[in-house]
């Protein structure tokens, strides 16, 4: 990596990951609600459940379309799912999510929700109407094409990959890091969010600071390593971490877990792989 990049230290864990207090009780480190999926895709939302249960959060609640929440329901016990009717999200879903989000500490949208008029008008609807911390990805971040004005709050962090990120501003983001780093700074400061942007090396900034992630490898271009790198930044946000913060554990954590899972697997790796190494990698900071 070129001089001059401030560059992710793994004590970022020690940040992010607090020692808890002996008389804990359940709900003290975050309470989260995924909105996701469709009558086509589940898995991206049971990878960011897993992703999210494994990084510290106290509950994981998913509202999807019905089959995708029977899936991810029969995926593992541990996530509280809440079906709607259809097989995408409309307007006609939202009165019964914001009164999902009424005792969540974050949410994370997008993941399998497809991009369909009515679901893209829907996560606009959410993203104006709530004040958690939300981070937007996949689908959701189509929402906030030509309507910046939606994230112009600290509390959004969107983690867009290349394509994703040219969509949302109209630029094509350079291999270079010396010319990528800039220009996702300067959109941090447009959109006055956290900007995920995922890459051989990921690009974090809020418009004040911005660093470079450079765990992970060429093995996790496979489908589904994004949902479990939301999953972990919504489950920082859910415990309370700033959003900054929160953007540069994920990617650390996420990114180390892929270099764990592709040294024993190389190019066999999948998205669930990570899951079992998440504990890992945060472990081995915590525990020095």
């Amino acid at each position: 990596m070129p001089a001059g990049f401030l560059e992710i230290s793994p004590s970022i864990i020690r940040t992010v990951f607090p020692q808890r207090n002996p008389d804990a009780h359940k709900n003290d480190f975050g309470n989260l609600l995924i909105i996701g999926g469709s009558g086509k895709y589940s898995g991206s939302s049971a990878l960011s459940a897993m992703a999210a249960y494994r990084s510290g959060v106290d509950l994981v609640t998913l509202v999807a379309p019905r089959r995708a929440a029977d899936i991810v329901a029969s995926f593992s016990p541990d996530i509280v799912t809440c079906p709607v009717n259809g097989d995408f999200f409309t307007l006609e879903h939202l009165a019964e999510v914001k009164e999902l989000i009424q005792d969540k500490t974050a949410v994370l949208i997008g993941g399998g929700m497809g991009r369909r008029a009515e679901t893209l008008e829907f996560i606009k609807q959410v993203l104006t109407q709530e004040h958690l911390p939300i981070v937007i990805d996949a689908d959701a971040i189509y929402a906030v094409v030509g309507c910046h004005e939606l994230v112009k709050e600290e509390k959004f962090v969107l983690t867009p990959h290349a394509y994703e990120f040219q969509v949302l501003t109209e630029e094509i983001p350079p291999v270079e890091l010396e010319a990528k780093v800039p220009l996702v700074q300067k959109w941090a400061v447009e959109l006055t969010s956290t900007i995920v942007l995922k890459g051989a090396e990921d690009v974090i900034s809020d418009g004040q600071q911005t660093v470079i992630n450079t765990t992970g490898n060429p093995f996790m271009t496979v489908g589904g390593t994004g949902d479990t790198l939301a999953g972990i930044l919504a489950a920082l946000l859910a415990q309370g971490t700033e959003e900054f913060a929160a953007a540069c554990a994920a990617a650390y954590i996420n990114g180390a877990a892929g270099d764990l899972a592709a040294a024993q697997m190389g190019p066999s790796v999948i998205a669930s792989d990570l899951l079992g190494f998440i504990p890992q990698v945060i472990m081995e900071v915590l525990a020095v």
